[in-house]
């Protein structure tokens, strides 16, 4: 292992602009598919203790944040590379009126945080009966 790192020196400065000890990273990964009446939503999380997760609604405004802190390294303890993502992670997503954002349901399993929202009843597709018949015309 090389024990310098060129790239030391701008890591060193972000951490200065950004005022935290640690990289900050403003998004996280994910994938969201429909199936069925809901939509998935998959966000990767990984090493992510699931009680640092908050998830919150706001206007139809999806907010998820989540913090990784550092392994537990002693006082002497040298680390030698540190390229894993530490600190506050956020992502935001627009949610359409058709969703049913009362009803979102949160499961975190290896790593990946799952919402699963349910599209609002009065979005669903839905047959409209015709009813009526022949009128008869009195002369």
């Amino acid at each position: 292992m090389i024990r310098t790192d060129p790239f030391q020196v701008f890591d060193q400065l972000a951490r200065q602009l950004t005022g935290s000890g640690t990289w900050s990273r403003p998004w996280v990964p994910m994938d969201a598919y429909r199936s069925g009446d809901e939509f998935v939503v998959a966000f990767d999380l990984p090493g992510v203790d699931p009680g640092s997760i908050d998830v919150s609604v706001e206007r139809n405004v999806l907010t998820v944040k989540a913090e990784r802190k550092p392994a537990g390294l002693g006082d002497d303890v040298q680390l030698q590379v540190s390229e894993r993502p530490q600190g506050v992670f956020t992502r935001q997503l627009f949610l359409g009126d058709s969703l049913d954002t009362d009803r979102i349901q949160a499961g975190y399993d290896a790593g990946v945080l799952t919402l699963r929202i349910p599209v609002a009843e009065q979005a669903k597709p839905r047959k409209i009966e015709i009813t009526g018949g022949r009128r008869e015309i009195n002369a």
